[in-house]
């Protein structure tokens, strides 16, 4: 018996082993007559369909890195439990997709081998289960997270024209175990139906950068200003948010704003909290247990200053920067306390740093009351007004008759017919497009989007002409002098056409050097005789081997 060109009888039983689950030998497989049948050419149309479901999935699990602590703060409000489930997406999604990529290499090379696909049943019900578990997760994000959609429509500009390449190189490699499919069936239809599937395929990959479109797609003398850095709570991966030590560590990784939230005490002192609990960034359930339920706002300012602000940071590690803090750094977070906004406004003030907030929360009964005090604080801190980026909706008018000086920031679009100009704009990064914020910017209107974490996402916004972003990253966006990539209309352009045509080349080389091979496998009397292809049943493969002649 002849082995398959280019593969030896110990390969084929390796190859079939973990596919099968059989230990089978070249003449056990003869004398079985095992071959591919259209049901087993089902299955692995569904294991390349799984593979590429999994690979989206993959994809989307990269994206929404960038969002992911938002997440974890929505679990701890919702369960008070603190994990870092970014690492649990990431250990299953690899799980996943490191699965049906074995599943499905092994399948190419049991085709390009000539040998049956016959996947176990074991696998059969794992690539249901894993298909399963992807369809449950984009579920779960459309409806909890449904955002992240336009999230992914933004990461195609960054990696638009090199998923292309990728896309490209995949369906490239493809083209060997496809034409070994064609030359080995002998159903004509199904031989036809496949390769005008596959050439369609490829005509629009090769197409597929005409509707590419790139905000980093320009000269390098059109790339607009470095955006500036607002920091978000100040800089959460140095320091426990919303703290002076924050704040602090936000001025070394030249942020030009300071955002964050405020909150009234009961005896009316405005104090910097995110979360209407205080359980997630303080030990309140230590100190006042029977009260750490309770608002914010129901604590008053004494209460207050006995809770610790920092030990949190260094016990739950919110973010990975957490580990690779100095002992100094250490010391310093856990000896921080909830700030005032008067410590605040005076750190600021000696900083030449602006600050940016809202006001909460939105609903209470005392909210006006909450602005006059707010406001009386920063008029009588002696910072200057235009430091001062006032985010509440609620009795503005007020604001702006108090203190003119204060700089207004919306966190809406502009509408028409204003009655005072939208100066400043404050919006989620999903809420903008690049044609809009480059409009904006012909108009001389400042939008900060927030948050923005990721490299590629602030090289895209950087390309878009956006005025600045509100990060948790500050040290890790402090250090990009450069987009990640920007490239001229015309060097992308070459480089299309010159990934087709290295493409195309190399599928009809594929297909050239299958068929010489199909020519030498066949029998040399059957091919003297009428120069036809041995049986086999329509399907990938006989997996019966023609004896050496």
């Amino acid at each position: 018996m002849a082995d398959p060109p280019g593969c030896c009888s110990t390969c084929a039983t390796c190859l079939l082993c973990p596919y099968s689950c059989q230990w089978i030998t070249a003449k056990k497989e003869k004398r079985k007559g095992l071959r591919t049948t259209k049901y087993d050419c089902s299955w692995f149309l569904f294991l390349f369909c799984v593979f590429l479901f999994t690979l989206v999935w993959l994809y989307f699990a990269i994206i929404i890195l960038n969002d992911f602590h938002n997440f974890n703060e929505f679990i701890f409000r919702q369960k008070k439990l603190w994990l870092d489930w970014s690492l649990v997406l990431l250990i299953a999604t690899a799980v996943l997709i490191s699965y049906s990529s074995v599943l499905l290499v092994l399948a190419l090379c049991l085709q390009l081998c000539g040998q049956p696909l016959k996947l176990h049943w074991v696998h059969k019900v794992l690539l249901i289960l894993t298909a399963l578990v992807v369809a449950a997760a984009f579920t779960g994000l459309g409806i909890k997270w449904a955002e992240e959609w336009k999230s992914a429509w933004i990461s195609l500009q960054a990696t638009g024209p090199f998923l292309h390449i990728g896309a490209v190189g995949g369906m490239t490699l493809l083209a060997w175990p496809l034409a070994s499919f064609i030359y080995r069936t002998r159903s004509t239809g199904l031989r036809v139906f496949v390769l005008l599937v596959y050439c369609a395929a490829m005509i629009a990959l090769y197409l597929a950068p005409l509707g590419i479109t790139s905000p980093c797609i320009m000269e390098e003398n059109q790339l607009p200003p470095k955006p500036a850095l607002v920091g978000h709570r100040g800089a959460p991966m140095l320091a426990p948010e919303n703290t002076l030590m924050s704040l602090h560590k936000a001025v070394d990784c030249d942020v030009q704003v300071f955002e964050t939230d405020v909150m009234v005490s009961a005896d009316g002192v405005p104090f910097l909290m995110h979360d209407e609990e205080l359980t997630r960034t303080t030990n309140v359930q230590a100190v006042f247990p029977e009260r750490a339920a309770l608002n914010s706002t129901a604590f008053n300012w004494t209460d207050l200053q006995q809770l610790d602000a920092g030990s949190w940071f260094l016990e739950r590690r919110p973010f990975p920067t957490v580990q690779s803090l100095s002992p100094s750094d250490r010391q310093e977070a856990a000896e921080q306390r909830i700030p005032s906004l008067e410590q605040a406004l005076e750190a600021a003030k000696h900083s030449n740093l602006s600050i940016m907030f809202d006001l909460r929360p939105e609903n209470h009964s005392d909210y006006q009351n909450f602005v006059n005090v707010t406001l009386g604080v920063i008029l009588q801190s002696g910072i200057p007004l235009q430091q001062v980026l006032w985010l509440p909706d609620g009795f503005r008018e007020d604001v702006k008759q108090q203190a003119p000086g204060v700089q207004h920031v919306y966190g809406r679009k502009r509408v028409e017919n204003e009655k005072e100009p939208v100066l400043h704009v404050n919006l989620p990064y999903q809420d903008m497009s690049s044609e809009e914020i480059r409009q904006y910017r012909r108009d001389n209107i400042s939008v900060n989007l927030y948050v923005v974490n990721q490299p590629w996402l602030f090289s895209v916004l950087w390309c878009s002409g956006v005025s600045s972003v509100t990060t948790n990253a500050c040290q890790v966006l402090k250090e990009m002098e450069h987009p990640i990539w920007l490239l001229p209309s015309s060097t992308y352009f070459m480089i299309w056409i010159v990934v087709d045509c290295v493409s195309f080349l190399i599928i009809i080389w594929a297909f050239v050097l299958m068929k010489k091979c199909s020519h030498r496998r066949r029998p040399a009397g059957e091919c003297a005789r009428n120069g036809s292809f041995p049986p086999s049943e329509p399907g990938f493969a006989s997996g019966t081997l023609p004896d050496r002649v």
